[in-house]
Protein backbone atom coordinates (compact mmCIF):
# COMPACT_ATOMS: atom_id res chain seq x y z
CA UNK A 1 0.00 0.00 0.00
CA UNK A 2 1.40 3.70 -1.20
CA UNK A 3 0.75 6.33 1.39
CA UNK A 4 1.04 9.61 -0.31
CA UNK A 5 3.19 12.04 0.97
CA UNK A 6 5.97 9.06 2.22
CA UNK A 7 9.64 9.88 2.41
CA UNK A 8 10.97 7.89 -0.73
CA UNK A 9 13.64 5.48 0.23
CA UNK A 10 14.11 2.17 2.61
CA UNK A 11 12.36 2.88 5.50
CA UNK A 12 14.79 0.50 7.72
CA UNK A 13 17.22 2.52 6.31
CA UNK A 14 15.87 5.66 7.46
CA UNK A 15 14.60 4.50 10.79
CA UNK A 16 17.95 2.62 11.47
CA UNK A 17 19.40 6.48 10.83
CA UNK A 18 17.33 7.67 13.25
CA UNK A 19 15.96 10.36 10.57
CA UNK A 20 13.42 12.74 11.63
CA UNK A 21 11.25 14.17 8.72
CA UNK A 22 9.26 16.89 11.22
CA UNK A 23 9.52 19.26 14.13
CA UNK A 24 5.77 18.69 14.60
CA UNK A 25 4.98 14.92 15.34
CA UNK A 26 3.58 13.11 12.60
CA UNK A 27 -0.42 13.21 12.87
CA UNK A 28 -3.15 12.12 10.77
CA UNK A 29 -6.35 14.32 10.55
CA UNK A 30 -8.57 11.54 11.83
CA UNK A 31 -6.31 11.38 14.96
CA UNK A 32 -8.91 12.40 17.48
CA UNK A 33 -12.12 10.39 15.96
CA UNK A 34 -11.70 7.42 18.08
CA UNK A 35 -12.53 7.68 21.95
CA UNK A 36 -9.43 6.74 24.15
CA UNK A 37 -11.60 3.47 25.14
CA UNK A 38 -12.31 2.32 21.19
CA UNK A 39 -8.47 2.93 20.98
CA UNK A 40 -7.71 0.89 23.73
CA UNK A 41 -9.92 -1.80 22.18
CA UNK A 42 -8.35 -1.57 18.87
CA UNK A 43 -5.33 -1.87 20.48
CA UNK A 44 -5.77 -5.00 22.59
CA UNK A 45 -7.32 -6.76 19.54
CA UNK A 46 -3.80 -6.07 18.28
CA UNK A 47 -1.30 -7.07 20.81
CA UNK A 48 -3.45 -10.25 21.23
CA UNK A 49 -2.61 -11.32 17.71
CA UNK A 50 0.74 -10.12 17.60
CA UNK A 51 1.24 -11.97 20.96
CA UNK A 52 -0.50 -15.45 18.97
CA UNK A 53 1.69 -15.19 15.68
CA UNK A 54 4.91 -14.85 18.13
CA UNK A 55 3.08 -18.47 19.35
CA UNK A 56 2.43 -17.31 22.85
CA UNK A 57 -0.25 -19.08 25.50
CA UNK A 58 -2.60 -16.58 25.70
CA UNK A 59 -4.55 -18.88 28.68
CA UNK A 60 -1.73 -18.77 30.16
CA UNK A 61 -2.48 -16.99 33.80
CA UNK A 62 0.58 -14.62 32.95
CA UNK A 63 0.14 -13.23 29.40
CA UNK A 64 -4.02 -13.57 29.33
CA UNK A 65 -4.44 -9.60 30.24
CA UNK A 66 -1.22 -8.49 28.80
CA UNK A 67 -2.82 -7.46 25.71
CA UNK A 68 -5.80 -5.39 27.77
CA UNK A 69 -2.67 -3.85 29.78
CA UNK A 70 -0.49 -3.12 27.16
CA UNK A 71 -3.32 -1.11 25.47
CA UNK A 72 -4.08 0.89 28.44
CA UNK A 73 -0.34 1.74 28.88
CA UNK A 74 -0.52 2.86 25.12
CA UNK A 75 -3.31 5.25 25.41
CA UNK A 76 -2.83 6.19 28.99
CA UNK A 77 0.36 6.81 29.43
CA UNK A 78 3.48 5.97 27.49
CA UNK A 79 1.71 8.31 24.50
CA UNK A 80 -0.81 10.05 26.42
CA UNK A 81 1.10 13.11 25.21
CA UNK A 82 -0.51 13.03 21.77
CA UNK A 83 -3.71 13.99 22.72
CA UNK A 84 -3.98 17.71 23.17
CA UNK A 85 -6.41 17.68 25.86
CA UNK A 86 -3.66 16.35 28.10
CA UNK A 87 -1.75 18.71 27.25
CA UNK A 88 -0.56 20.96 30.91
CA UNK A 89 -1.80 24.33 31.52
CA UNK A 90 1.38 26.74 31.79
CA UNK A 91 0.51 29.26 34.66
CA UNK A 92 2.59 32.07 33.99
CA UNK A 93 3.31 35.03 36.26
CA UNK A 94 4.95 38.75 36.09
CA UNK A 95 8.30 38.91 37.31
CA UNK A 96 7.49 41.52 40.03
CA UNK A 97 10.33 40.94 41.95
CA UNK A 98 12.63 41.89 39.03
CA UNK A 99 15.30 38.69 38.63
CA UNK A 100 16.70 39.46 35.19
CA UNK A 101 19.28 36.69 35.42
CA UNK A 102 19.26 33.24 33.57
CA UNK A 103 16.68 30.31 35.49
CA UNK A 104 17.84 26.99 35.12
CA UNK A 105 15.89 23.74 35.80
CA UNK A 106 18.01 20.93 35.17
CA UNK A 107 17.97 17.18 35.75
CA UNK A 108 14.51 16.69 34.94
CA UNK A 109 13.56 13.26 34.02
CA UNK A 110 12.59 11.87 31.31
CA UNK A 111 10.62 8.85 29.63
CA UNK A 112 10.08 8.68 26.19
CA UNK A 113 9.96 6.18 23.71
CA UNK A 114 11.90 6.09 20.14
CA UNK A 115 9.44 6.18 17.37
CA UNK A 116 11.26 3.85 15.61
CA UNK A 117 11.24 0.70 17.21
CA UNK A 118 9.08 2.02 19.73
CA UNK A 119 11.89 0.99 22.57
CA UNK A 120 12.49 3.38 25.60
CA UNK A 121 14.25 6.59 26.07
CA UNK A 122 15.77 7.44 29.27
CA UNK A 123 17.98 10.40 30.53
CA UNK A 124 17.37 14.02 31.82
CA UNK A 125 16.19 17.19 29.99
CA UNK A 126 18.36 20.78 31.69
CA UNK A 127 15.83 24.01 30.78
CA UNK A 128 16.92 27.68 30.84
CA UNK A 129 15.35 30.77 30.47
CA UNK A 130 15.31 34.83 31.04
CA UNK A 131 12.49 36.35 31.73
CA UNK A 132 11.52 39.34 29.64
CA UNK A 133 8.43 40.17 32.62
CA UNK A 134 6.43 36.66 33.01
CA UNK A 135 7.85 33.43 34.90
CA UNK A 136 6.50 30.25 35.07
CA UNK A 137 5.95 27.96 37.76
CA UNK A 138 8.82 25.66 38.06
CA UNK A 139 6.88 21.83 37.89
CA UNK A 140 5.20 23.20 34.43
CA UNK A 141 8.68 23.12 32.89
CA UNK A 142 8.90 19.38 34.61
CA UNK A 143 5.39 19.30 32.80
CA UNK A 144 6.03 20.06 29.70
CA UNK A 145 8.57 17.93 29.07
CA UNK A 146 6.51 15.24 30.43
CA UNK A 147 4.00 16.10 28.06
CA UNK A 148 6.24 15.70 25.23
CA UNK A 149 7.56 12.98 26.27
CA UNK A 150 5.06 11.16 26.28
CA UNK A 151 4.15 9.95 22.11
CA UNK A 152 6.49 8.29 19.48
CA UNK A 153 9.75 10.71 19.90
CA UNK A 154 12.96 11.58 17.71
CA UNK A 155 15.21 13.60 20.52
CA UNK A 156 15.53 16.47 18.23
CA UNK A 157 12.03 16.79 17.62
CA UNK A 158 11.58 16.55 21.49
CA UNK A 159 14.08 19.45 22.26
CA UNK A 160 12.07 21.68 19.42
CA UNK A 161 9.10 20.48 21.00
CA UNK A 162 10.20 21.82 24.44
CA UNK A 163 11.68 24.85 23.58
CA UNK A 164 8.32 25.98 20.95
CA UNK A 165 5.93 25.25 23.81
CA UNK A 166 8.00 27.28 26.51
CA UNK A 167 8.40 30.22 24.25
CA UNK A 168 4.96 30.77 23.46
CA UNK A 169 4.48 29.91 27.24
CA UNK A 170 6.96 32.79 28.30
CA UNK A 171 6.27 35.28 25.51
CA UNK A 172 10.71 35.20 24.76
CA UNK A 173 12.60 33.73 22.33
CA UNK A 174 15.68 33.43 25.24
CA UNK A 175 14.69 30.11 26.14
CA UNK A 176 16.93 26.91 25.87
CA UNK A 177 16.81 22.94 26.34
CA UNK A 178 19.70 19.83 26.21
CA UNK A 179 19.20 16.46 27.00
CA UNK A 180 21.63 13.89 27.80
CA UNK A 181 19.46 10.47 27.27
CA UNK A 182 20.02 6.48 26.22
CA UNK A 183 18.08 4.99 23.35
CA UNK A 184 17.38 1.13 24.45
CA UNK A 185 17.21 0.84 20.54
CA UNK A 186 21.10 1.46 20.60
CA UNK A 187 21.63 -0.13 23.76
CA UNK A 188 19.64 -3.13 24.17
CA UNK A 189 19.47 -4.14 19.72
CA UNK A 190 21.16 -4.26 16.77
CA UNK A 191 25.10 -2.33 18.20
CA UNK A 192 24.13 -2.89 21.70
CA UNK A 193 26.26 -0.09 22.97
CA UNK A 194 25.29 -0.24 26.52
CA UNK A 195 27.46 2.83 27.41
CA UNK A 196 26.54 5.46 25.09
CA UNK A 197 24.17 8.41 25.31
CA UNK A 198 23.01 11.18 22.98
CA UNK A 199 22.97 14.63 24.09
CA UNK A 200 20.82 17.52 22.22
CA UNK A 201 19.95 21.07 22.35
CA UNK A 202 17.98 23.43 21.24
CA UNK A 203 18.78 27.20 21.92
CA UNK A 204 16.63 30.47 21.14
CA UNK A 205 17.08 33.88 21.64
CA UNK A 206 19.50 35.08 23.45
CA UNK A 207 21.51 31.64 24.52
CA UNK A 208 22.68 31.60 20.63
CA UNK A 209 25.10 34.15 22.32
CA UNK A 210 28.32 32.21 23.09
CA UNK A 211 28.49 34.10 26.66
CA UNK A 212 25.02 32.92 27.24
CA UNK A 213 25.15 29.60 26.34
CA UNK A 214 28.22 29.18 27.97
CA UNK A 215 26.66 30.38 31.73
CA UNK A 216 24.31 27.44 30.93
CA UNK A 217 26.29 25.06 30.33
CA UNK A 218 28.37 25.75 33.33
CA UNK A 219 24.96 25.56 35.29
CA UNK A 220 25.02 21.89 34.28
CA UNK A 221 28.41 20.99 35.62
CA UNK A 222 27.53 22.31 38.73
CA UNK A 223 27.56 19.68 41.65
CA UNK A 224 23.76 19.67 42.63
CA UNK A 225 23.44 16.44 44.83
CA UNK A 226 22.13 17.51 47.79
Amino acid sequence: MKIEGALEGPLEELGNDHFSASEDTPLREDAFVLSSEDKIDRIEDNVREIMLTLGLDLEDDSLKGTPKRVAKMFVNEIFGGLHPDKKPKSSTFKNKYKYGEMLVEKNITLYSTCEHHLLPIVGKAHIAYISNGTVVGLSKMNRIVDYFAKRPQVQERLNIQIVRELQKVLGTDDVACVIDAKHLCVNSRGIRDVDSSTVTAEYGGKFKEDAVRREFLDYLNLDTNF
